[in-house]
């Protein structure tokens, strides 16, 4: 061993030499030449790698694939391009880091293929980081991959052609996952969190956190031996679906960071399509997700999109007597909101309701066109400062008033008393009568679609009108979407199919608690209120806007929680759904609005529990985070089943089986619109079998005398559910250090 040793340290020596000689031909500057010095001595009191130490799991190509690229890595990319021969493009001026949003501190991976632009004032290009080549290596893997997993999976599973490569697509779970372990490269707590996601930390904490008695590491029997000790002297009246003893949720503080004037109006992220090939790479996904909201554009022209079998003339020629409902609004500018009779700007915003067909409000919408058309020439001669004012115009206005008074009671910063008609929730979900229109939307990636296996508002089982089936929208100019959060937080698709523009405000959802907190200041409830924001208020409180137009063919995508209004500059129609990806910030996001919705006695149309229990059934889940968020709502809801048929055995209540008829829609109490689920109570004598929940049961009756309690599922196919829902781990591949 000995002669072994020195033969090393020669060879070291020799190594070093031929080393320094190198250096002195190249002529190192003196600083160069003292780092190498330093990282020598450093590397050479380093111990050798040994080959009993343990070695590091690689994840699966499946996984690798969707892992975001680390700061570091993204940034020596940059670097390299920046270093690379290129042409100078014109650069808009740095207007300074964006507000704090859930993903600001993590990469920003870019679209290869695309022109991702930044709307405002100056569009910027952004030149791409990666070499065509390397794009589309990574695009044939990943097509590559989605076949394989597709030609695996069942057939009854074989939605679509890309199902199952977005239904297990973890993209947006790493770029959300607040407290998590990126293999190959460890990335601490403190890098991950903020401000938005230290909301959701208590949802799913860790199992020791949970309270001794129940833990989603319990199978089925060991929770039904826990539930038979707890006292059922008391109802159990209250159910959450969060973490066992957990407080609710309320509206947080808006993030404490003080931002510029320039991060008060940040642009809006925009990507341009130039091909179907765009359309459908995984980045534009990945893209979508990172941002508050944003805005596709050019998706009809890449997808070829038939826009026109959503125009007026088309839905005249196919059901002229289908039904629209109407809202009766003030004609204002997009920025404004007055309050005609004192004169000042408000956030209150008044509507009033009605029914028409199709064919009557196609009739509508083309006379005000008509009419704008002969204000074009008066508008053109007294009126050049004001321009658009010819979208006054409303043919069955009572109010009607010329445009010189419309300038002078602009000038008084009075709103005139122009009403308009905009007609909206135009249900599309019958495919009988829409068939055309909702084959032609089997074009879109599948992460954008109606129905897809990746879309979890697809495994509820029964149609929500407007979320999990399309609405179409018929505008006149003005006509407003007032300020809101989509249903339970989900994302939305929203297309305009044009000929005019729409208008739009978005607010990231961290900052919601502060709109919150303003509409409570106006007097208006956040939830069940028509609200639509003076944008001074929301500066003054330290909240961003996002302002942007959207033209025809454009598609907005609207990310989980973000607040935001809407108003048509032109005539146009638009289409819109909602879209659940399976990621864990959109469950934890869900479920968290379908507890606050109950505080607020506010109806979750989006049945959350009955959802859950259905995606346990139908996908596995591989992301942990998502993976004991959906198990914990399974825990809480089949305890407190099993807590509820306890209580009612011990009233002397008899519970029948029941049983659910196919596609039967999810159960609300008919008093406070909670979802009641497996457990029905109804009144024996009524005519009209309404469902109660067992608080409101007990209201009727304290004894639950004349009250049928009715079961929807057997408590075995429950268990076996629940035990069956388990962390689905990939094979990883080995990694030698």
């Amino acid at each position: 061993m000995q002669p072994n040793k020195s033969f090393q340290k020669s060879s070291l020596i020799r190594k070093k030499q031929a080393i320094r000689m190198k250096k002195d031909t190249i002529g190192l500057s003196k600083g160069l030449s003292q780092r190498i010095t330093f990282l020598e001595g450093q590397l050479s009191q380093a111990p050798l790698p040994s080959i009993t130490s343990k070695r590091r799991q690689l994840c699966s190509i499946e996984e690798a694939w969707n892992l975001p690229i680390s700061l570091e890595m993204n940034s020596r990319q940059q670097q390299t391009a920046q270093m690379l021969p290129r042409q100078v493009t014109k650069q808009s001026p740095v207007q300074g880091p964006p507000p704090p949003y859930p993903h600001s501190q993590l990469s920003q991976s870019p679209i290869p293929a695309k022109r991702i632009k930044e709307d405002g004032t100056g569009h910027q290009e952004v030149t791409q980081n990666n070499s065509q080549t390397s794009a589309q290596n990574l695009i044939n893997i990943s097509e590559s991959l989605n076949q394989r997993n597709f030609n695996a999976m069942p057939e009854s599973n074989k939605n679509s052609e890309q199902s199952v490569v977005d239904t297990f697509d973890e993209i947006s779970n790493d770029i959300y996952k607040q407290n998590e372990t990126i293999k190959l490269e460890r990335l601490s707590h403190d890098a991950l969190s903020n401000n938005e996601d230290s909301r959701y930390d208590y949802i799913g904490a860790d199992s020791a956190d949970l309270s001794t008695t129940f833990k989603i590491q319990m199978d089925s029997k060991q929770l039904m031996a826990a539930v038979k000790l707890l006292p059922i002297d008391e109802p159990p009246v209250h159910c959450t679906v969060l973490q066992v003893n957990a407080p609710p949720p309320s509206p947080p503080d808006c993030p404490p960071q003080k931002l510029t004037q320039d991060q008060l109006l940040p642009p809006t992220p925009s990507v341009h399509l130039e091909n179907k090939k765009n359309a459908f790479s995984p980045q534009l996904q990945e893209f979508c997700l990172k941002h508050p909201i944003a805005v596709v554009r050019g998706l009809a022209g890449a997808l070829k999109l038939d826009l026109g079998l959503f125009s007026t003339k088309t839905l005249v020629e196919a059901n002229p007597d289908h039904s629209v409902e109407v809202r009766t609004q003030v004609h204002q500018s997009p920025d404004e909101n007055w309050d005609t009779s004192q004169g000042k700007r408000v956030w209150a915003c008044i509507s009033h309701r009605s029914h028409t067909t199709i064919a009557k409000y196609a009739q509508y919408q083309a006379s005000s066109f008509q009419d704008s058309l002969k204000l074009i020439l008066p508008q053109d001669e007294s009126d050049k400062g004001f321009p658009g004012s010819q979208a006054m115009s409303d043919s069955d206005s009572k109010d009607s008033v010329s445009n010189s008074n419309i300038v002078l009671k602009r000038k008084k910063h009075k709103i005139n008393s122009k009403m308009l008609r905009f007609g909206t929730n135009v249900d599309l979900s019958d495919e009988k009568k829409w068939k055309p229109q909702l084959t032609e939307l089997q074009k879109l990636p599948a992460f954008a679609r109606v129905i897809s296996a990746a879309n979890m508002l697809s495994h509820v089982g029964h149609v929500i009108l407007g979320m999990n089936t399309v609405q179409l929208y018929m505008k006149v100019p003005g006509s407003r979407t007032p300020g809101h959060q989509e249903n339970n937080n989900f994302c939305s698709i929203n297309i305009n199919i044009g000929p005019g523009d729409c208008e739009w405000f978005a607010v990231p959802d961290a900052y919601w608690g502060g709109v919150h907190n303003l509409c409570e200041k106006n007097n208006i409830s956040y939830l069940h209120g028509s609200w639509w924001p003076v944008l001074e208020d929301l500066y003054k409180e330290n909240i961003p806007v996002y302002r942007f137009i959207q033209k025809p063919g454009d598609l907005v995508w609207v990310n989980a929680g973000c607040v935001h209004w809407v108003q048509s500059i032109g005539w146009c129609n638009n289409i819109a759904w909602n879209v659940g990806p399976l990621t864990a910030r959109q469950y934890s996001l869900a479920i968290e609005r379908y507890e606050w919705n109950k505080v607020q006695a506010f109806k979750s149309i989006v049945p959350m529990v009955h959802l859950s229990w259905n995606l346990a059934r139908n996908i596995k889940v591989s992301d942990t985070k998502l993976f004991e968020l959906i198990k914990m709502c399974l825990l809480q809801t089949l305890k407190n089943v099993l807590h509820i048929q306890e209580y009612v055995k011990s009233k002397g209540v008899e519970i029948r089986f029941n049983g659910r008829g196919k596609n039967e829609a999810s159960h609300y109490c008919g008093q406070c619109e909670v979802e009641v689920f497996n457990v029905l109570f109804i009144k024996e004598q009524e005519k009209r079998h309404v469902v109660h929940c067992l608080s409101c049961a007990l209201k009727l009756s304290p004894s639950l005398q004349g009250i049928v309690c009715l079961e929807e599922y057997r408590l075995s196919e429950l268990q076996r559910v629940y035990d069956s829902f388990t962390l689905h781990r990939t094979q990883g591949l080995a990694y030698t250090q």
